[in-house]
Formats: structure tokens, sequence, C-alpha cells
């Protein structure tokens, strides 16, 4: 089995989301708080999608959601949903991946 040119879905680290967020000096706390976005972005996205994590490994695009969605976790901090402010890149890959359409 060859391996991936990017970071499959299942294999994006804290360490991976901290350099995508540009993060210095970084806490236990900060890092406990970005695990627990990470599984929440993850859990997001398959829910979402109905995807296997399995089957979420074979599209790159997920990666690139996955660090979107938890940026904005990150950022806002807040339980807020304004869907007139959605990132339409995101719902466009995750819906055009899901098998959960109604």
């Amino acid at each position: 089995m060859t391996t991936p040119d990017y970071t499959k879905f299942s294999e994006i680290t804290v360490n991976d989301l901290i350099n995508y967020l540009r993060l210095v000096e970084i806490t236990e706390q900060d890092r406990a708080l970005l695990s627990s976005i990470l599984s929440a972005a993850r859990s997001y996205i398959l829910t979402f999608t109905g995807r296997s994590l399995l089957e979420a490994d074979g599209y790159p695009e997920f990666t690139i959601a996955t660090y979107v969605i938890a940026e904005d976790l990150y950022d806002k901090r807040t339980y807020i949903v304004d869907s007139e402010t959605s990132n339409k890149i995101v719902d466009n890959i995750l819906g055009s991946r899901s098998v959960n359409l109604l």
C-alpha cells in the first residue's frame, strides 16, 4: 500500500492543529482544549457525511475541512450557530461526500 501525499483524516494530531493555527507557547490546558476540538471536528464530519473513519481517510479534502472546522471552534469558543456565516467551502466538501442525504 502506498502512503498518500497528504495527512490522512484519522492521523491529524494536536501538533498538526497547533501548526495549522500557528500557535506558540502552548499550555497543557491549550493541548487539552485542542484535543477536544479535534475530536469534535472529526465527529462532526463523520456524522454529517455518514462516512466511516476508513472511508474518510480516502478523502484529502476532509483533512482541510477538519482544520477549518477546528479553527472556527478554537477562534469562536462559543455555542452560537449562525448558518449565514458557515464556511461555504466546508459545506460543499462535506455535502459532496455525504451519504446522509435526506
